[in-house]
Order: structure tokens, then sequence, then C-alpha cells
């Protein structure tokens, strides 16, 4: 009865394929990420959480004072869970389509669909990360929620939304130009070093201040930093600078990836 009226209503049907089509690519991603199995999962989100492990242990273990607030490991995670978030979504979703060669065969699954199901999964990672590192200040001794909420969930939500628009358009031109995901991988590592998760990207000098605010990265750290520190400049803060950037990346690659369909069906 249920299948008659899906197929009674072309909008529902396709509603109810696309959804069937997002979990078979999130199954399959699942298990062949890690071990053949499902659970391998479960390790996913351990890799950025001992990324930034690793990070504060070397600057704690240095010595070295807090470049803003009285907690190093508080200032780090701000900046970490951001830039890592942005990264891991953006370049695993690059990845997907050369990974995911095999079930474009099906002329039911679109480019489209292999990134937002990988997407789907990055973005499950990552708030698991962020539960995991809440979790592990709160046994440091760290205060993990923010004085601002709304800031800080807004600014959350909008490093996903960049990385996905960064991540449709990188694995579109991946697609089609192999090297262009070298070329990625060297811009994300400029990416990262000019994030400002290491600095006070707003106590440089003017002009170098200016020039990493075009990084919309370092604006999203600058603008979670905000949410957890009162007196925290929001000189680079630009939300829709930040937002007009992930929508054109969207735009883009949607744009591209239309443009190939066409071209292959003319040909």
């Amino acid at each position: 009865m249920t299948q008659k009226k899906h197929s009674r209503n072309p909008i529902i049907h396709a509603l109810v394929q696309k959804k069937n089509v997002l979990a078979a690519v999130m199954l399959r991603d699942m298990r062949t990420r890690f071990f053949n199995h499902g659970l391998g999962f479960i390790i996913v989100p351990l890799w950025p959480l001992a990324h930034m492990g690793v990070i504060i242990t070397i600057h704690v273990l240095a010595g070295k004072a807090s470049p803003y607030g009285q907690s190093t490991t508080l200032f780090y995670a701000t900046g970490i869970v951001p830039t890592l978030m942005f990264l891991y979504i953006s370049r695993f979703m690059g990845y997907s389509l050369i990974q995911n060669r095999a079930m474009m065969a099906f002329p039911i699954v679109k480019p489209i669909d292999v990134m937002t199901g990988r997407a789907c999964l990055e973005i499950t990672s990552s708030v698991i990360t962020l539960t995991l590192i809440m979790i592990i200040l709160l046994a440091l001794g760290n205060n993990p929620w923010p004085n601002d909420l709304e800031t800080a969930v807004l600014a959350y939500i909008t490093v996903i939304f960049l990385a996905f628009g960064i991540g449709i358009l990188v694995g579109i031109l991946g697609l089609a130009f192999p090297l262009f995901l070298t070329v990625w991988q060297l811009l994300s590592i400029c990416l990262y070093i000019s994030s400002g998760t290491f600095f006070v990207a707003s106590n440089l000098p003017h002009s170098a201040a200016t020039v990493l605010s075009y990084n919309p990265v370092t604006v999203c750290v600058e603008w979670m930093r905000t949410a957890y520190y009162e007196t925290y400049s929001d000189k680079l803060v630009a939300p829709f600078y930040v937002i007009s950037f992930g929508a054109v990346a969207l735009l883009l690659g949607l744009s591209i990836d239309r443009f190939f369909r066409r071209q292959l069906a003319d040909g």
C-alpha cells in the first residue's frame, strides 16, 4: 500500500529513492573505511582527537603560555575544532568520488549523492569528536561551555556549510582533474597554518591580519573564540563572507558537475 502511494507521488518517490541511495553510500563507506567492517567507523572520530591531543601535549610540555586566556588547552581547542572539522569534511568529500567510482557505475547514483553521504559521515564523526573533546576538557578542569552559546553554534554550523561547499567543488574538480586533489592537499596545509589555530590572528599587524582575513577558516576560528572569550577582538569576524564563500563554492561545484554531465550526454 505504501509503495503504491509513493509511485503515485513522484516527489515522495524521488525522496525515498534518494534516501535509499544515501544510505547505501554511507553503509559502503563505513564498511570500506577501516577493517572492511562497519565497526571500523568508530576509529574515524579518534583521528582528529588524536591530532588535537598531540598538538596540545607538545605545547603544554614546551611550557608555552596560552596566547590568550588562562587555559592553553581551551585556547588551542577553540582553534583546532573548527579548523580540523573543515579540513576533514572537505578533504574526505574531495576524495569520495575517486574512491567510489564503482558505485557511480549505477545510473541512480550521482556524484552529489556520494559526496553528500561522505559529508554526513564526516559531520557525524565531527559531532562525536566535539563531544569527546568537551568531556576531556571537563576532566582536565576546564569549562568547555562558551560564554555565548548562540555564537558558538552559529560558527560551528557555518564551518560545516563552508566545508560542504568546498568539498563539493574539490570533489567535482578532483574527478575531472585528479591532479587537483594534490593541489588541494597543499592548499589545505596553507589554510591550516594560517588559520590562527596557534596564535591570535587579530593581534597581528594590520597588514598581516588583513591578508589572513581572506582565509575563511581564520574567520571561523576568530568567530568561535569570540564565543568563549568576552574581550576577544571581533575585527576579523565576517560571517557573511564565510557563508558567501561556501555558497559560491557549492554553486560552482554543482554547475561544473552539470556541465560535465551534459558534455558526456552530448558525447
